[in-house]
């Protein structure tokens, strides 16, 4: 039987199940890479937006020592047409993007995907997360656990009636290079309306870049979570680490 055949029964049998069927946006994650010094770290998240069925595709340049965009950034872009396909809309927004990706290399620095915690993942927890930060084997150096904990906030105005309650969130290590660590790399004290009423989030990867002659550069992949019209929808931010580990 062939693959869609089986998804397409699976979809299938899922009708007979206790309630409705339903089905959030989870937006995909794509690097794209560092520049050489590690300075600037560039993604992709992308998707099919639920409700509309509308394709989207986002790019971000992160300033990784002040944890801003680079100006000019984010590059976004949405096709108003259920009927278009994902090709089209990423291929917009690389088009846009790619005089920054070739003028800062960061092709010839792809970074290393430490790990990965996706949704589909269901042994994994959402809040804790270990690694080591070479791709090496013996492994090299100790291990780093990120923590994260759920703040929970007062919606705001544009939120109040599509939640209850609103989340921000910490990130913590609790170990780092195998010494044990409290260090907070993130604290929220207010819940920035670009992150569309959030409910949760969840770790959901971590980035490592090793420039040359200098300390590793880490950027922790948080998934935000929030009401959507089918199911909850889950978007990306990056968390720059401060400073040397």
């Amino acid at each position: 039987m062939k693959l869609r055949h089986v998804i397409a029964a699976a979809i299938i049998g899922s009708a007979g199940l206790p309630g409705p069927l339903r089905a959030g946006d989870i937006a995909a994650f794509q690097p794209i890479g560092f520049s050489s010094d590690g300075g600037l770290f560039a993604f992709e998240e992308y998707g099919i937006q639920d409700g509309s069925g509308f394709p989207y595709s986002n790019i971000f340049f992160i300033d990784t020592r002040k944890d801003a965009f680079l100006p000019g950034t984010p590059i976004r872009h949405r096709l108003d047409d259920d009927s278009a396909g994902l090709a089209k809309v990423r291929r917009w927004t690389r088009d846009k993007a790619a005089p920054l990706i070739d003028s800062h290399g960061m092709a010839d620095n792809p970074g290393l995907l430490a790990a990965f915690n996706p949704v589909t993942e269901s042994v994994a927890a959402t809040d804790r997360l270990t690694y080591r930060q070479y791709a090496v084997e013996p492994p090299v150096g100790g291990a780093f656990t990120l923590v994260l904990k759920d703040i929970p906030f007062a919606p705001s105005e544009a939120c109040k009636d599509i939640t209850p309650q609103s989340a921000g969130f910490s990130l913590a290590f609790e170990a780092e290079d195998g010494a044990a660590s409290k260090r907070i790399i993130h604290i929220d004290t207010t819940v920035p309306e670009s992150r569309n009423c959030p409910t949760g989030y969840r770790i959901g990867g971590v980035m490592v870049h090793h420039p040359a002659g200098n300390d590793p550069v880490h950027i922790v992949m948080v998934q935000v979570l929030s009401a959507g019209f089918e199911g909850r929808d889950g978007r990306w931010i990056a968390v720059p680490v401060a400073g040397a580990p």
